[in-house]
């Protein structure tokens, strides 16, 4: 067959194939990169039938990976980050040196050398963000402190693998590898201290200039090109900024093309076109996304499945259990509550595309054998298909623990002080106060407006930095979830005027409102929809009353302007206007 048309044969085979196997994988409410893999499985040489052309697929997988990265970066919110630091900071970087020990161990015991042991226990611990994002956001969580822990624990992750990233190559010789070939020679020619140093050295210089420059240049590219109307040149812009500085940061600072096209979506993020950039580049991303992960799945060798089924247990296991474990371990160290413990841990135990990333470096540096990628690989496709299942089983598994009380009390956060009120908050204060639920950007409004005019308010809230910085400024707050009556008692619900739930899952405040009604028959509740269908069915129930964002920015408005128009606001605009 000429090969003019092998790329246009691999696109074709590739994508229909894609297309099918994503589509069955999306109505079994799997992942559809589940569907890519096997698509890529399926025309691979180790599967009869159709066979792409493997080292075009790999060179479109570099493009892919370029931007994935890119995406990663345009998602990376430092304040998301900074929100829940304390946790996530110190609980990722601790579950990373579990999951790698556990994945060390297993495979010297196999008889493997440190650095493919080192490699394959780095690529079993770090999680999916495309699966996570994806479980999230089907369950509604992605909004919840437990999902901003969550993701903002995968950020770590992502940071901490791209920083091996760029140091695994510097470090190849030394862990028993071959360093990449540059400029006519390899590193191993230099001294393996003074190239570690040299990269970390180049990566210093890129992410500077970066900063400096970058970070000011590209939105003024960005603005000037908006300025001229033209869709497809702001689309053009955006992917020319995400490659050239990819491969300008290999080039000119010798550092991977991944990390350049990092931090490339991160400078992309700072302009005002950030969210039109993301918008405008989201099919081109995810169509080398899909490339990228049917690339993979071209590498893996179903056999493996057969001959080393013990092998991918005790991979599963490391996945699925022994990351979860230790997450919900390191989750309930904090005091955080059993909930938040089991969203964590059901949130690791999965592991997808920097895994793949890592495993193909690995494997280009003689680090790993493509059996330890062909693990890696069948590792994700078992622990990804089954992770929705680890989401399913939370409920469950929680009421399982509480049903045993001294069990319950073991995990919970007993004698935690910040689950109760200090002992300086005047007993009197706690009468006819007002008690928010939340605070979020519309319950910090409120609590500020009740403030200014001295009315008691209790904040209940599951994130234990808020809690704190609320305390600090000697606002009364209890830390926990508000659907737990231990949280509300605590708030004293018994004594309040009124509660005022922030937009949260419609299940959570009719559990909330149920334990407020039982413990103060005669509160006043107050509640704040998410969208118009939720205001309907809490207005339909009797809840309590309904505030829903739009609604209300159109009675304010219409208000606003009758007043202009001269008209008297107490009666209607039509009997005026006779």
């Amino acid at each position: 067959m000429p090969h003019e048309v092998d790329l246009i044969i691999l696109l074709a085979v590739g994508f229909g194939t894609a297309l099918v196997f994503g589509y069955l994988a999306a109505r079994l409410r799997l992942p559809p990169l589940i569907g890519y893999l096997i698509a890529g499985i399926i025309i691979s040489p180790n599967t009869p039938g159709v066979v792409g052309d493997i080292a075009l697929a790999n060179q479109l997988a570099e493009l892919g990976v370029m931007f994935l990265m890119f995406g990663v970066g345009m998602h990376f919110s430092l304040s998301d980050l900074l929100a829940v630091r304390r946790i996530a900071l110190p609980g990722a970087m601790l579950q990373i040196a579990v999951a790698t020990l556990m994945g060390i161990g297993l495979t010297m015991w196999w008889g493997w050398s440190f650095g493919a042991a080192l490699v394959f226990g780095l690529s079993l611990s770090c999680a999916s963000t495309v699966v996570l994002l994806r479980a999230l956001g089907d369950r509604g969580l992605l909004d919840s402190v437990n999902g901003k822990i969550a993701v903002g624990w995968l950020l770590v992750e992502d940071l901490v693998m791209v920083l091996v990233l760029v140091l695994l190559p510097a470090t190849a010789t030394l862990l028993g590898g071959e360093a990449p070939v540059q400029e006519g020679h390899t590193a191993a020619d230099q001294n393996i201290w003074l190239t570690l140093l040299l990269t970390l050295l180049k990566v210093s210089a890129f992410i500077a200039f970066m900063l400096i420059v970058g970070k000011r240049l590209i939105p003024k590219i960005m603005l000037l090109v908006a300025r001229i109307g033209s869709r497809e040149l702001f689309t053009l812009t955006v992917v020319a900024s995400a490659v050239s500085i990819a491969y300008g940061s290999y080039v000119l600072f010798g550092v991977s093309m991944a990390l350049g096209a990092f931090f490339a979506g991160m400078v992309v993020k700072e302009s005002d076109f950030s969210h039109r950039a993301e918008e405008e580049t989201l099919p081109l991303r995810e169509i080398f996304s899909v490339l990228f992960f049917v690339s993979v799945g071209m590498l893996f060798n179903p056999s493996i499945i057969v001959e080393q089924p013990l092998q991918i247990l005790a991979v599963v296991a490391i996945i699925m259990l022994g990351k979860t474990l230790a997450a919900m371990a390191l989750v309930l160290f904090f005091r955080y509550p059993l909930n938040t413990a089991l969203t964590v841990g059901a949130s690791l135990a999965q592991i997808g595309e920097f895994s793949f990333i890592l495993a193909t470096l690995g494997l280009s540096l003689k680090l790993i054998t493509p059996e330890a990628q062909n693990l890696i690989l069948a590792g994700a496709l078992i622990s990804i298909t089954l992770n929705a299942f680890m989401f399913t089983a939370i409920e469950p598994v929680q009421r399982w623990i509480r049903a045993r009380s001294h069990l319950a009390r073991l995990l919970e956060r007993s004698g935690d002080p910040l689950a109760m009120l200090p002992d300086e908050v005047d007993q009197s204060y706690l009468k006819n106060q007002v008690v928010m639920v939340g605070y979020g950007e519309v319950g910090r409004r409120i609590a500020k407006s009740l403030q200014e005019q001295n009315i008691r308010v209790v904040i209940a809230e599951e994130n234990r930095e808020i809690v704190e910085n609320l305390r600090n400024k000697g606002i009364a707050a209890v830390s926990g979830n508000a659907t737990e009556p231990a949280v509300l008692i605590q708030a004293h619900i018994m004594h309040a005027r009124m509660l005022v739930v922030s937009p949260m899952d419609i299940l959570y405040v009719r559990r909330m409102a149920e334990i407020a009604r039982q413990l103060n028959p005669d509160i006043e509740i107050m509640l704040c929809a998410e969208n118009i269908e939720e205001a309907r069915v809490l207005e339909q129930e009797n809840i309590g009353r309904v505030y829903y964002a739009k609604t209300e920015m159109a009675s304010n408005m219409t208000h606003h302007i009758l007043v202009q128009m001269g008209f008297d606001e107490r009666e209607p605009a039509s009997k005026a206007a006779h």
